[in-house]
Order: C-alpha cells, then sequence, then structure tokens
C-alpha cells in the first residue's frame, strides 16, 4: 500500500525558521512577538504553497458549447483576476491581476474555472511567465479551445525592496494557437492597463 507523498512538513518548516531566526541575530527571549512566529510561517506556506499540494489538483468541469451560439468569433475573456505568489528566486512576493481568454471549439468551461486556474497555478513559487504557461496548457488540455491567451501584469516585491528598488509592472502574455493572429490584438487587453487595477498584497 503506497501513501500519499508529502507536499508539507510543517514540523521541519517550522524548525528552518526558528533557525533563521537565530541567523538573523534575533532573540525570541528579548522579543516575544517572536515566539510563535515559526508557527505561524508554517501556517502561511502551507496556505500561501497550497498548489503543490497533491489532492489539490483542480476538479473543473466542461459544457457542451450550445448550438447556434458564436459564428465561430466568440472570444470568451474573464478580466481582472487577482493572484497572489512568491518568487522562486527570492521567496518574495509579486501580484497583480490576470486575464484569461479563449476561443472555444466544442466545450465551454464555467466562468470560475478561469480564476481558479489562476489561483492554482500562482498558489506555488513560481515565475511570472510559467504560470501564463501553465495556465494556458491545463486550458487546452480542459476544453481543447481554439486558442488561449494568458495575460498577468504583476509588482515584484523583489525589484521593490532589494537590488535596484524601484517599482514598475511586468506584463507577460502567452499566446496559443487562433488568438496568437494579429485580427484578435483589439480584443485584447492593451499593454499597460495595470493602472486601474492595482492590487495590493
Amino acid at each position: 500500500m503506497t501513501t500519499e507523498p508529502r507536499w508539507d512538513n510543517r514540523p521541519a518548516v517550522e524548525r528552518a525558521v526558528a533557525e533563521l531566526i537565530r541567523a538573523l541575530g534575533l532573540d525570541p527571549k528579548a522579543e516575544p512577538e517572536l515566539e510563535a512566529t515559526p508557527a505561524r510561517v508554517a501556517d502561511t506556506y502551507a496556505e500561501i504553497f497550497s498548489g503543490l499540494r497533491p489532492t489539490h489538483a483542480l476538479d473543473l468541469v466542461t459544457f457542451p458549447r450550445p448550438r447556434g451560439i458564436g459564428g465561430g468569433a466568440d472570444l470568451v475573456v474573464v478580466r481582472d483576476l487577482p493572484f497572489y505568489s512568491l518568487c522562486i528566486h527570492h521567496f518574495v512576493p509579486f501580484f497583480g491581476h490576470g486575464t484569461i481568454a479563449y476561443l472555444p471549439d466544442e466545450r465551454l468551461i464555467g466562468v470560475s474555472a478561469a480564476a481558479r486556474l489562476l489561483d492554482h497555478y500562482a498558489r506555488r513559487p513560481q515565475l511570472q511567465e510559467r504560470i501564463g504557461a501553465q495556465v494556458a496548457d491545463h486550458l487546452e488540455r480542459l476544453a481543447r479551445p481554439r486558442g488561449v491567451a494568458v495575460i498577468l501584469e504583476a509588482r515584484h516585491l523583489c525589484m521593490e525592496m532589494r537590488g535596484i528598488r524601484t517599482s514598475g509592472w511586468v506584463e507577460t502574455r502567452t499566446l496559443r494557437g487562433a488568438l496568437v493572429e494579429p485580427q484578435w490584438a483589439a480584443a485584447l487587453p492593451a499593454a499597460g492597463g495595470h493602472a486601474s487595477q492595482v492590487a495590493h498584497p
């Protein structure tokens, strides 16, 4: 009989955080607020890295596309989806908004499925570019659309809090199938559309 592999080990995380606190020269005896910090960090990581959990696989359903709907140009766009993740290089947050669009063929996804896909792949140590590719891959497997677009805009605190210490928005676009074609560009969000989409961690 096989057991499900562990995706988290809270006692080990607590021990590692306690060691980090000591390595930084901090003393929980002098600062009692630190005493429960290892447990709080373990709880936090269990939540924000829940996308790593094997049993957290998405159970999304598709629906037949009704006959007579659309004439081959029925683009579905879900905009302004907030997401939060941690940079895999520094374990510092990056966050922003995403747009997921697809040209359905024979199947449709539920409206909330786009939000769930983005949240699922953001909840792990990540690269912004990889989130877009993973969401697009999953949507292609799930509904086999004629085209997919995943557009993400995010602020990266690894750039704002360290290094150059300046703010800026990073935009990534993952385009597949028919949505690579220029005639669909006007239907997708324009670059730099973050002004009214500011997210806060």
